[in-house]
C-alpha cells in the first residue's frame, strides 16, 4: 500500500476536492450548502481561502482522499485570531486515522499564522464528527438549536472549540497564509509532512 501524503492543495485538485464534497451537499448534513457548487467554483474557493488560511489535502497513490481548510469565524477584526475548521474524509478512506493525522497538521499551521483558537461547527448528533474533536482535544462550546433547516427538517449545531495556544495581552497581527509560504517554520512543518505517512 502507497503511504498517504499531507501537502498543501493547489488548483489542480479541485475537482477531487469536489467530488469529496459533493455527497455532503446532496444527502448529508456536515454542510448547510444545498446547492452544489461546480469545480471551477470549488477552484477559486482553494485561490481564495489560500490567501489567507491553510488548506491542506491528504492523497494516497496520487488520489485525493481528504482535505481540511481553516477559514474566518466571523467578520469584526476582534475575531482575527480564532477561526473555524472544516475537514472532509472519502468515503473510502474512512477509519484509517486520516481525518486525525490531517486535522493535526491543520492546527499546527494555525498555531504557527498566530490563531489562538479553533472552532469546530457540527450539526448533531455528529458522533463520527464529535468523536474526531474531542480526540483531538476539542471542548463543546455550546448548542445552537434549530439552527438550519435541510433534507425537510431542521438540524442543531453544536460548537467545538480548541485553545492552540496561550491569548497574549496584546496579540501580534495574524500572518496571512500566503505570507508564510516562503517562513522557515512553515517550511520545516512542510518538510516533516513529506516525510511521514
Amino acid at each position: 500500500m502507497t503511504t498517504p501524503v499531507i501537502r498543501l492543495a493547489a488548483d489542480e485538485d479541485a475537482g477531487a476536492i469536489h467530488a469529496i464534497y459533493a455527497p455532503s451537499v446532496v444527502e448529508g448534513t456536515a454542510t448547510f450548502e444545498t446547492t452544489l457548487p461546480g469545480v471551477e467554483i470549488m477552484r477559486e474557493r482553494i485561490r481564495t481561502r489560500l490567501q489567507r488560511y491553510p488548506w491542506l489535502v491528504c492523497e494516497e497513490a496520487g488520489k485525493v482522499l481528504a482535505y481540511a481548510y481553516a477559514g474566518r469565524f466571523r467578520e469584526r477584526a476582534a475575531y482575527d485570531w480564532i477561526a473555524e475548521t472544516s475537514i472532509y474524509v472519502h468515503t473510502d478512506a474512512r477509519r484509517r486515522g486520516m481525518a486525525r493525522w490531517l486535522y493535526g497538521y491543520l492546527l499546527e499551521v494555525m498555531r504557527l499564522q498566530g490563531i489562538n483558537q479553533a472552532v469546530g461547527v457540527i450539526t448533531l448528533p455528529g458522533t463520527v464528527s464529535v468523536a474526531l474533536h474531542e480526540s483531538m482535544g476539542f471542548r463543546p462550546a455550546g448548542v445552537w438549536r434549530n439552527a438550519g433547516y435541510k433534507l425537510q427538517r431542521w438540524w442543531d449545531v453544536g460548537v467545538w472549540q480548541k485553545e492552540l495556544q496561550p491569548v497574549a495581552g496584546s496579540p501580534q497581527p495574524l500572518i496571512p497564509f500566503a505570507e508564510m509560504i516562503d517562513s522557515p517554520s512553515l517550511h520545516r512543518l512542510l518538510g516533516d509532512l513529506s516525510q511521514r505517512g
